[in-house]
């Protein structure tokens, strides 16, 4: 495996991927598991494998091709409008789940993008998707616990 940086470059393509994800779900005003759910693994799996190229581009072009190419509508989902709280920018949700969802990968010996498809339709998604509790920063392996569990602990 390619490691020019300080991790492997797959890790750093799953951290573009989540990162877009997030993205593409504030500016449509989507959950994460509707757009995840929308691009679907096709999608997902050629971002996924492209990375390093789209992320050479611009966010908000690649954004806009893939809006485009799986049809995603505007919903109503804002979570950045109601955080009462600092923000956390897409890289550092992206950072969250790339994490998360590596844990999951690794522990129940799975592809990265059916982890990625579990992890964004789990109960987990929408309490990380909340930015007025603590749930997003909270340590990785706490996290994949609460994961595991399919309950917070």
């Amino acid at each position: 495996m390619e490691n020019t940086g300080r991790e492997p470059a797959k890790d750093n393509d799953l951290f573009f991927v989540c990162s877009l994800i997030d993205y593409i779900a504030r500016k449509t005003k989507n959950t994460r598991a509707e757009v995840v759910n929308a691009l679907g693994k096709k999608n997902l799996a050629k971002i996924y494998d492209l990375a390093d190229v789209y992320h050479s581009d611009s966010i908000e072009r690649v954004s806009d091709d893939f809006i485009t190419k799986a049809n995603i509508k505007t919903g109503s989902f804002d979570n950045v409008a109601a955080c009462k709280y600092a923000i956390p920018s897409h890289w550092d949700i992206g950072k969250v789940y790339k994490r998360l969802i590596k844990a999951v990968a690794e522990r129940e010996k799975t592809e990265i993008i059916d982890a990625l498809l579990k992890v964004y339709n789990s109960f987990l998604s929408s309490k990380i998707d909340d930015y007025n509790s603590s749930m997003y920063y909270e340590n990785p392996a706490y996290l994949l616990e609460c994961y595991l569990e399919n309950k917070v602990i």
